[in-house]
């Protein structure tokens, strides 16, 4: 580790602290460590960010206990970053300092090839992402190309915006790529940061939603946001489903949601990690046209169109707040299931929004 990357450095004032993940391993034996590294400067066409919260989403977790292996060392996860733009690179147009923007996990792609050119960017083979390919939001600065940075509903505290990025642009695309038909059947198996806020947008368009998980909690929470009925992950829905979404990482879950659909249902698979996935009886969970999907990532354009819903139709963001220090706990937290939608770390104080 350089010298930069220890803490207690002699440039304190030209230092930010931040997390980096070390060795990839279980998170009870520490992946995380804290350090201190010189702030970033942006370059052309990028933007400084000094970091007020960010979203402890569980990509980071498959991060840390190495689930996603690293792509660099030293590593900063995080990205559901909220935070105010402290300097501008050369050729940046109309941002403004201390102007309010979010970084999502998604930070640019080739633009040429042929998914770029089709609309399908979230497969391009040279995209990247922030908190994998480039250092994130477990710091109190990070560094984010301007046309990737995205402009933030009013209305809601930084702490309610950072799942926004992550849990809900993933959900919303995952609510797409479940084909769910008007005034349909939806349910969700699953119920931690990206289910809640998928469920209030299935809910906001007419569908009838059933939440399936394990956690008696977030059975509560999701009858209060509306859910028509919330069981056991292993259970039935009291319907048939028209749709489906996977939001827990667990692969014994595919043929029961499968066999919950009706015939033409469709069941999408909304994690970027799943645990193996048992033998599928074809009659059982196939057939009558059942569909199953993945979901990879997003576009530019579902975090657009997610961030104007969640304008439009003001969501309830239930959060879990951490303080920054307690960075490794709040992972400890989500691999346990002990966090209550999703766990967001207070890296700066924010100011209290307009009323």
């Amino acid at each position: 580790m350089s010298n930069a990357d220890r803490l207690g450095g002699s440039s304190v004032r030209e230092t930010m602290r931040c997390w980096i993940v070390t060795a990839p391993g279980p998170v009870e034996q520490g992946p995380l460590q804290l350090v201190r590294r010189r702030i970033p400067s942006p370059g052309p066409d990028e933007l400084l960010v000094r970091v007020s919260v960010c979203g402890v989403c569980r990509t980071d977790l498959h991060l840390a206990e190495g689930d996603l292996p690293t792509r660099r060392p030293g590593t900063v996860p995080g990205h559901e970053v909220v935070g105010r733009v402290s300097a501008v690179g050369e050729g940046v147009p109309s941002v403004a300092i201390g102007e309010l923007v979010g970084v999502a996990w998604l930070r640019g792609t080739c633009g040429s090839c042929r998914y770029c050119r089709s609309g399908a960017t979230n497969l391009c083979p040279s995209s990247r992402y922030t908190g994998w390919d480039v250092d994130g939001g477990y710091a109190e600065y990070a560094v984010v190309p301007a046309a990737w940075a995205y402009r933030l509903p009013t209305g809601y505290f930084d702490e309610e915006l950072a799942p926004l990025l992550c849990a809900g642009i993933i959900g919303f695309r995952a609510l797409r790529r479940a084909d769910l038909p008007r005034h349909g059947r939806l349910g969700i198996y699953g119920f931690g940061a990206s289910a809640h806020l998928c469920a209030q947008v299935a809910i906001n368009e007419g569908a009838r939603v059933h939440v399936l998980t394990r956690s008696p909690d977030a059975r509560e929470l999701a009858l209060r946001l509306g859910c028509a009925s919330a069981g056991d992950a292993y259970g039935a829905p009291p319907e048939p489903l028209d749709s489906a979404i996977l939001f827990a990482p667990v692969g014994d879950l595919v043929p029961v949601a499968l066999a919950a659909l009706d015939r033409g249902g469709t069941l999408a698979v909304a994690g970027i990690h799943l645990s193996d996935v048992p033998p599928l009886d074809y009659q059982r969970h196939l057939f009558f046209e059942r569909t199953l999907r993945s979901v990879t990532a997003n576009t530019r354009q579902d975090g657009e169109d997610f961030l104007h819903a969640a304008a439009r139709h003001h969501l309830e963001v239930v959060t879990t707040p951490y303080p920054f220090d307690a960075a490794p706990r709040a992972l400890v937290d989500l691999a346990r299931d002990r966090v209550s939608g999703a766990a967001v770390l207070r890296v700066t104080q924010p100011p209290v929004p307009d009323p």
